[in-house]
């Protein structure tokens, strides 16, 4: 069974909508970051870097439990243990594991930078505002384009779609996704697939 030490936030989003998509039995574990609990020593050991998501795959190599962290590791590790969502072509794997990082390098730095000035930050700076709203646009509209000629990031639906979605949806990035028609087919064909409806409510 797979143990998933998580929180309500994009990056914890990706790995339980993975673990429906591939119906894998796992059990939730909230990490409460109101309370730090991502700096107590048991999740350190499981997370060096003090954020989530992390897993423990208590069926790990050779039958041994294995930690990992970071999500696009963990979604490329879970992808390789159950062959799904993660193509064995080397060429579409390639696709996939390049659009991955795109949202790992791009994508969520970019956009949490966004949602820090525009919604956390305790005084409003407008040059940062702009920055990083200038900058979730451009983004979208990476995405938009590689959309023009693939329904989905890596052609088939994959791990890509998979991490950049909890980030692409909602209303608070300062920016429409009305302006980007390809992008808004791509989201609302993945906001309807029962699996990232449940996965989206992980932790409740």
């Amino acid at each position: 069974m797979i143990q998933l030490y998580t929180a309500g936030t994009p990056n914890g989003k990706k790995i339980s909508i993975y673990l429906e998509e591939a119906a894998l039995p796992y059990k939730v574990h909230r990490v409460d970051l109101g309370k730090q609990d991502q700096f107590k020593p048991e999740f350190l050991a499981i997370s060096p870097n003090n954020k989530i998501p992390a897993i423990v795959d208590q069926d790990g190599p050779g039958g041994a439990a294995l930690p990992v962290f970071e999500s696009g590791a963990i979604l490329i590790y879970l992808g390789e243990k159950t062959g799904k969502l993660l193509p064995q072509d080397p060429r579409a794997r390639s696709q996939a594991v390049q659009w991955l990082m795109f949202q790992m390098g791009g994508i969520g730095p970019m956009f949490g930078q966004n949602y820090h000035f525009q919604k956390a930050a305790p005084e409003k700076l407008p040059y940062a505002i702009t920055r990083y709203v200038d900058e979730t646009r451009r983004l979208f509209g990476v995405m938009d384009r590689r959309l023009v000629e693939a329904p989905y990031l890596a052609g088939d639906y994959s791990v890509a779609d998979i991490a950049a979605f909890p980030w692409v949806t909602g209303d608070w990035h300062g920016v429409s996704r009305a302006e980007f028609p390809n992008l808004s087919r791509w989201h609302d064909a993945i906001a309807a697939r029962p699996a990232v409806q449940r996965g989206m409510q992980i932790p409740n």
